[in-house]
């Protein structure tokens, strides 16, 4: 005789073996590997590049993480030569802007600020922004923003 404990058993064996069988036939690139890291370091990403939205002069630009698959957060470190910046330009997304060492003027929505090592500024979706390197020694900031996950 077939109990409603037996049939329970079965359902649940049955079900586990299917979502088993189910998982083994994914295609490896969907399959979720926890815990990991990218190391990355300056020397490995430096690239020399004119300045960012028509900013002008010379700048060193560190993308890191650039061909991380599945990352959703652009983290870039940028060297300002002197009389280097960032065109002012419309912005689409939260950015944050950390300055590292050096000075800049920065512009956001018209209005001019000086920003130096230790400040971090949030420019917001629908803002404008712009930022030039002032002073003798660089200008090195950090930039980190979402993007769309490719």
């Amino acid at each position: 005789m077939v109990t409603k404990y037996t049939l329970l058993g079965l359902t649940a064996l049955v079900a586990v073996g299917w979502s088993a069988t189910a998982a083994q036939e994914k295609p490896a690139q969907d399959k979720v590997v926890p815990g990991g890291y990218v190391l990355e370091r300056d020397a490995q990403v430096a690239k020399q590049e004119p300045g960012t939205h028509n900013g002008g002069g010379q700048t060193i630009g560190y993308s890191f993480f650039a061909k991380t698959p599945k990352l959703g957060l652009v983290f870039r470190k940028r060297a300002f030569k002197p009389g280097s910046g960032i065109g002012y330009h419309l912005q689409k997304e939260d950015e944050i802007y950390y300055v590292l060492s050096g000075r800049g003027m920065m512009t956001v929505d018209g209005k001019e600020f000086a920003v130096a090592a230790g400040d971090a500024v949030l420019t917001r979706p629908g803002s404008s922004h712009g930022l030039k390197q002032v002073g003798g020694e660089d200008l090195v900031i950090l930039i980190n923003y979402e993007q769309e996950v490719k």
